[in-house]
């Protein structure tokens, strides 16, 4: 599949540009510095944190920094806006973690359609949680892909893709960092000749497709009966910072915060401490155990395990996760 040529010219190309969250800033500064941004799309401000401010997601932030119009819909399906689009001549729309999926009226107002950053090598790993759902599968690498959009989830043909190892102790936050990067870097380098009708894009194999779906605080919770240590280990590396991955101790909400697998071949019931000492709490799973390193326990601050142990009692034989 191809797209057709830019009229030659002189002009800088015009952009849309649609995104919300840290990992499309790095995006739409490429996008800033490859040609004319006409308007930024972003999600409606929202209440984060326990004091539930009102806060401006960092996308806004950036384009207000850089003098872009800023505009924030409360939902583009059934209304006017593609009619908005497309009265303002664009190019192209660039998207990034924009945070819906967009109607065909919108996909179809700018003159050349609208591209996706995704943070994922497509088809694996389609969705909105690409980066983490990568490391709780414990890959070892990942990547991004420059797709032309369809109103399908991800479903689009792929222009262009950029692998990024996945580190041993990598977080679901420094993965997307990594990835934020190497989006701008494949825009920086495709977009310019993808505009001048120099690329054509591939159709994705849906039989190789994988999903990636939102998170929820749920997803944190640490099933030592049906997972390994080395499983459980992923998932906590790949849900920092939210949600976390939690157990419960007398009750109370017990994050792990920092964890690793160890060999552990006794025969105790998943989710039993076989061990709490200076180097950590031992916790046996359905194969191998948890050693967590630092952890938290409801209305408590952050603790190493050492800390920790001289302020709770907690000692092998203990059962977790009894009363989620």
């Amino acid at each position: 599949m191809s797209i057709s040529a830019m009229p030659s010219s002189t002009r800088r190309p015009r952009i849309v540009f649609m995104g919300t969250p840290a990992f499309a800033v790095d995006a739409i500064a490429a996008c800033h510095a490859l040609g004319e941004v006409v308007l930024v799309v972003t999600q409606p401000d929202k209440p984060v944190g326990r004091g539930n401010k009102v806060e401006a997601p960092p996308v806004k932030r950036w384009a207000i920094e850089h003098g872009l119009d800023v505009t924030q819909p409360e939902r583009l399906r059934g209304t006017d806006f593609h009619e908005r689009l497309r009265a303002l001549a664009p190019d192209v729309a660039v998207v990034a973690a924009y945070g819906r999926l967009l109607p065909q009226d919108v996909l179809d107002a700018p003159r050349l359609g609208c591209v996706n950053v995704h943070a994922s090598l497509l088809p694996k790993y389609r969705g909105a949680a690409p980066a983490q759902w990568a490391i709780a599968r414990r890959e070892s690498v990942t990547g991004v892909s420059l797709m032309q959009m369809e109103a399908g989830l991800d479903t689009g043909p792929v222009f262009a893709r950029s692998l990024v190892d996945i580190a041993p102790d990598e977080t679901g936050e420094s993965l997307l960092v990594k990835l934020a990067a190497a989006g701008a870097d494949l825009l920086t380098r495709e977009l310019p000749p993808l505009l001048r009708g120099e690329r054509s894009a591939t159709p994705q194999n849906a039989a190789e497709a994988t999903l990636a779906p939102i998170i929820r605080k749920e997803d944190g919770w640490l099933d030592f009966a049906h997972a390994s240590a080395l499983e459980l280990e992923a998932r906590s590396r790949a849900f920092t910072p939210w949600p976390g991955t939690f157990t419960t101790l007398d009750g109370k909400r017990l994050k792990i915060l920092r964890a690793r697998a160890i060999d552990d071949e006794s025969s105790d019931t998943p989710g039993t401490v076989i061990s709490a000492d200076e180097r950590g709490i031992a916790i046996h799973c359905a194969e191998g155990a948890l050693l967590c390193l630092d952890i938290q326990i409801e209305g408590g601050k952050r603790l190493s395990a050492a800390d920790f142990l001289k302020g709770h009692r907690l000692s092998a034989g203990t059962l977790l996760g009894g009363d989620r």
